[in-house]
């Protein structure tokens, strides 16, 4: 294993975060042989679910700010990715930490969207110098607000932003309670490409013990009012190991959104975290059956005809646009996340607004970003220096179907990445992972189902000392 000199400067002048100085498993602190650290990934696949890297509670305060046009000036993407985040939903799931506020009220969203456009506006001649291939807008639930609300996001991504819709992949997340006829009309009428419902159950007795009042009447209501507009990609989330959840009723869950030949399907494991309404340690199983359930429902998707892209999404055709999309690279760093909450990434600075969990410290964030006048600087996030970028590489193609082309890692890095990462060898060893014709490292089927454990053992030990001394609220 080769050291790697970290002690480069940043041209922003902010500091680099003090970080692992190479890649060895040893600083994990993890077994060393195959067969050892292959039972420890078998024996624990549900460590974290690590859907960004460094996650948000590694981030911390900027000593000092950094302009976001010294930032931007020096990406040279083709194209980037455009992110809109709305944090309002109608109720708080019990196992949600995600930055986001139970608020119905339209004096608040309207003052919101007030301050996104304004964000928005300092943000165009930041961004101005390539296009959006990729547009999105998430939460919370942005179809908790009303039509005229969701028109104007598009307006400001388009009339403020320069967003092409002919151009760009559009995807938009909502829920059963918010499938209404006119926020649909506005979705279909602005060029939306995939829309995404988060159902996690069709058990009305599952769906109430993670304090998510919904009938499966009002689900299926929604569910065919979406087919019926006929969007390019329907998605339909489902969460696995609910309290009370069996083999049968998951299948049962999952028949019945089979039923709507949704084009993907996200399957979630459940985690319970801290400062979320139901606690760790409660489940109401008597024993940890999430991987079993993984398992059925691998097996009945691929029956169904779903391919596997990462052990959460299955979709049945991935190319379901019929634009002529502008070029975007999952190893892109150029998202711009416009809204409290939403994380921009350029190639070595990932900056956001503070994070909290509890309403009362969500509601502050909020309000501070409301009224502020300035967004022109990021002041809290995370640097990542030559190491964190290796990492967050090889994660983000790894635990993919597509995987890591190895003469790609050699390029960015200039050097390969056997001399780089002796983790490899455990990956190949235990089954976990192969060598395609020698340039491409791919997770195997079983070492899919693990990627949870395999994404875990990544973190660097400084970001997870971070993680772990996070303080939230």
């Amino acid at each position: 294993m080769k050291a790697m000199n970290l002690n480069h400067s940043h041209p922003t002048g902010a500091p680099a975060p003090e970080i692992d100085t190479n890649l060895a498993p040893s600083r994990f602190q993890w077994p060393e042989t195959p067969a050892e650290w292959a039972r420890t990934i078998r024996e624990a696949p549900y460590r974290s679910y690590l859907y960004s890297y460094p996650h948000k509670t590694a981030y911390r305060p900027f000593d000092t700010p950094l302009s976001l046009q010294e930032l931007w000036e020096k990406e040279e993407l083709e194209s980037y990715f455009l992110y809109m985040h709305i944090p309002f939903c109608a109720a708080r799931c019990g196992f949600c930490n995600l930055f986001t506020l139970p608020d119905k009220r339209l004096d608040v969203h309207k003052e919101y969207v007030d301050a996104l456009e304004r964000q928005a506006k300092q943000w165009a001649p930041i961004m101005g110098r390539r296009p959006f291939s990729r547009f999105a807008i998430g939460g919370g639930t942005p179809t908790l607000l009303e039509a005229p609300l969701v028109e104007r996001l598009f307006d400001i991504a388009e009339n403020i932003m320069g967003l092409d819709p002919k151009r760009a992949s559009i995807s938009v997340e909502t829920s059963p309670d918010t499938v209404t006829e006119d926020r649909l009309e506005v979705l279909k009428r602005r060029g939306t490409d995939r829309v995404s419902i988060g159902i996690q159950s069709f058990v009305e007795s599952e769906s109430a013990a993670i304090y998510r009042p919904q009938k499966p009447k009002l689900v299926r209501e929604a569910l065919e009012r979406l087919v019926e507009y006929n969007f390019p990609l329907l998605n339909v989330d489902l969460i696995y190991g609910l309290p009370g959840q069996t083999v049968e009723t998951w299948l049962y869950s999952l028949e019945e959104a089979l039923s709507y030949s949704p084009g993907e399907i996200f399957l979630y494991p459940l985690y319970i975290r801290e400062n979320t309404i139901l606690k760790p340690g409660y489940t109401g199983l008597d024993h940890d059956i999430r991987l079993s359930l993984y398992e059925v429902a691998r097996e009945r998707l691929k029956q169904a005809g779903y391919v596997q892209y990462s052990m959460r999404r299955f979709a049945k055709n991935d190319d379901i646009s019929s634009k002529e999309l502008l070029p975007y690279s999952c190893q892109e760093e150029g998202m711009a996340g416009l809204g409290c909450g939403a994380r921009s990434y350029t190639r070595n600075v990932h900056y956001a607004s503070r994070y909290g969990v509890s309403a009362a410290a969500t509601r502050s964030i909020i309000a501070d970003y409301v009224d502020a006048e300035r967004h022109d600087l990021a002041d809290y996030g995370f640097i990542l220096n030559q190491d964190e970028s290796k990492r967050r590489f090889i994660l983000k193609a790894l635990l993919h179907r597509e995987g890591l082309e190895l003469s790609a890692y050699a390029e960015r890095f200039g050097v390969s990445l056997s001399d780089d990462f002796t983790g490899m060898s455990l990956l190949l060893e235990s089954g976990m992972a192969v060598v395609e014709e020698g340039t491409l490292l791919r997770l195997t089927e079983e070492g899919m189902a693990y990627s949870d454990a395999i994404g875990d053992w990544m973190i660097s030990t400084s970001v997870r000392e971070r993680m772990e001394g996070y303080v939230g609220a």
